[in-house]
């Protein structure tokens, strides 16, 4: 789990190594453990490391004959490539196998590779530069065209650095960023910067993209018939397999437990597969009854999970003071930008995991597997049953607040979905690949991946994992969903291997009471939020503190939180504002 970066320019060009370095510095939270680069001819590479896996010999970059490899994540198989492969390598590093892979097989090298993974390699005898990134996008990827050439990241705000990038908005993505959280496909918020898909993979040459390829994370066609014993058995028998790679360090790891399905199914997978009892960390919030503004506490239920799987169980509490004085800093680390209120009590957990452990296992990735979500069972429904698109509205919808009702915020939705509804496909399998298209690594995996490296801490995802897919994506629907509630599978499993963990209960979601802080801050917030530059030239001043008067209300507290994130966020990443002090003290510095 690392930062990289690099330059690739045409023949003849040399890369400029205080560009390098500025990179270099700018992905120093990626990596404390050390750095190391390599600069041949018109091509330059940097690698941060945080050290998971061989502690002693797996710094990089990695080297074998012609090429160089530079790495950020886990390549979790990377035994049984050695093995399989007869691949013969020097280091105990789980990032060499893909080098030789390279070698031996080019561009299908990742279909190779189980894990979560961003890489770049330089290959001097073919004069070219691979970048790949893992089929979920679990791990991120960046890239942008500069003087000559083309430059890539693990952040955007490391290709900002150069000071050959300028960190110029698109309105289009900040209208999806207002109205969605989140902002969809290959093009950022940041004009010229650019995501690699997840899946992707792309050669530069001469300073130049010259092939793109893409791996897909799901698997091909609709439902396939099979027996409820049988799903269990597959399902169970993958699960276990995904989650004993994901254990796979050299340091030590814990997990993150909320009061669902999807993080106690890891839990129970982990108590089984470990002696010693697992390490489980659960946020709560610091808010009296009378001001909840419905965020829903789940300590009390994770520590019963917990205590049923004989886990050690640390919790921590989340208070509006301690939110107000760190918000400036959580919203920084978001330099892609995921208005989810969920990074707030994410990054206060990997601070407090950070103390005893370096990998965490949390269970991102199982609502869009097994289908959990509300939105997926309504759009299994036709129009004249009730059912509807998803993310048919957006945070601002009628609440007259901006100065102009966005247009075109929903276009990257309505693309993602017609590349969603393949033939053969159901609905609810599309709505399920609409949201692992976008949703699942432009929001969550974003937001997993920017709190956690904020303290050096990588997080791993099991459900994300390619024989997970397989055992569970062309499930039939009534597999899925079943008596109005989702994930129906993995309930099924739980209810026989881990019936402690009451899966059957009500889905609660989770909430945080950032609508309800707001409000009672509205008097001295909302102001400063109005004078923000970012946020004057797209709202109508007078409306943002009735906006906040109301924010404990769940539609104004979307818009609310969404303005007020957009109102740091601009403020650190457009204008360059260091954001000293609490979130008031922030704001108010110009």
């Amino acid at each position: 789990m690392c930062g990289i970066a690099g330059i690739a320019l045409g023949a003849g060009r040399a890369p400029d190594l205080s560009v390098l370095d500025r990179m270099t510095r700018a992905l120093a939270h990626r990596g404390p453990d050390g750095h190391g680069h390599h600069v041949s001819g018109p091509v330059a590479l940097s690698h941060t490391r945080l050290a998971i896996i061989d502690l002693e010999g797996g710094d990089q970059p990695l080297f074998a004959g012609p090429a160089a490899l530079i790495g950020n994540g886990e390549v979790y198989n990377y035994r049984e490539l050695r093995t399989d492969n007869a691949l013969i390598c020097s280091t105990g590093s789980d990032c060499e196998p893909p080098l030789h892979l390279w070698r031996r097989d080019g561009l299908d090298f990742t279909r190779s590779l189980r894990g979560m993974y961003a890489i770049a390699i330089h290959d001097r005898a073919a004069r070219r530069v691979v970048l790949a990134r893992d089929p979920f996008g679990i791990k991120p990827l960046y890239t942008a065209p500069v003087p000559g050439g083309v430059a890539f990241a693990s952040e955007p705000a490391a290709l900002l650095a150069t000071g050959l990038v300028q960190p110029r908005i698109r309105a289009e993505a900040r209208e999806e960023l207002l109205q969605l959280q989140f902002t969809t496909g290959a093009e950022t918020i940041f004009e010229g910067i650019r995501r690699l898909l997840p899946g992707e993979a792309v050669v530069l040459g001469e300073g130049a993209v010259l092939e793109r390829a893409r791996r897909p994370a799901l698997p091909e066609g609709g439902p396939e018939p099979i027996t409820e014993e049988a799903a269990l058995e597959r399902f169970g028998s993958a699960f276990r397999e995904s989650v004993d790679l994901h254990q796979r360090s050299d340091v030590p790891y814990g997990m993150f437990l909320s009061g669902g399905t999807d993080s106690a199914a890891v839990l129970a997978m982990m108590a089984r597969l470990n002696d010693r009892p697992v390490l489980a960390y659960t946020a709560g919030f610091d808010v009296p009854n009378s001001q909840k503004g419905g965020a829903a506490d789940e300590r009390e239920r994770a520590a019963h999970v917990a205590k049923a799987a004989g886990a050690r169980h640390e919790t921590i509490t989340v208070a509006e003071a301690e939110v107000w004085r760190h918000l400036p800093e959580i919203v920084a680390c978001m330099d892609d930008p995921a208005a989810d209120y969920a990074i707030i009590p994410t990054w206060f957990l990997a601070r407090r995991a950070r103390q005893e452990v370096k990998v965490v296992l949390s269970g991102e990735g199982g609502d869009e597997l097994l289908a959990g979500y509300g939105r997926h069972r309504s759009a299994m429904r036709p129009w004249w049953m009730g059912g509807k698109a998803m993310r048919a509205h957006g945070a601002f919808d009628r609440l007259d607040v901006l100065r102009e009702a966005p247009r075109a915020w929903r276009d990257g939705i309505a693309a993602a979905e017609a590349a969603a509804a393949t033939p053969g496909r159901t609905r609810l399998q599309a709505a399920q690949a609409l949201d692992v298209a976008d949703w699942l690594p432009n929001d969550l995996l974003t937001k997993l991946d920017r709190c956690l490296m904020a303290h050096g801490v990588e997080g791993r995802v099991p459900f994300l994992d390619e024989g997970v897919a397989r055992a569970c994506w062309r499930l039939p629907d009534a597999m899925k969903v079943r008596d109005g509630r989702g994930k129906w599978l993995l309930r099924q499993w739980l209810a026989r291997e881990f019936p402690a963990s009451d899966p059957f209960a009500k889905k609660q979601g989770f909430t945080v009471p950032v609508g309800a802080w707001i409000a009672g801050a509205a008097e001295r917030l909302a102001p400063l939020v109005a004078a923000q530059p970012g946020v004057a030239e797209i709202v109508r001043p007078d409306r943002v503190l009735p906006l906040f008067r109301a924010a404990a209300g769940k539609r104004e507290g979307f818009a609310a939180w969404n303005l007020l994130f957009w109102a740091l966020w601009h403020a650190r990443h457009v204008e360059g504002r260091r954001m000293q002090g609490d979130v008031f003290e922030a704001l108010a510095a110009r």
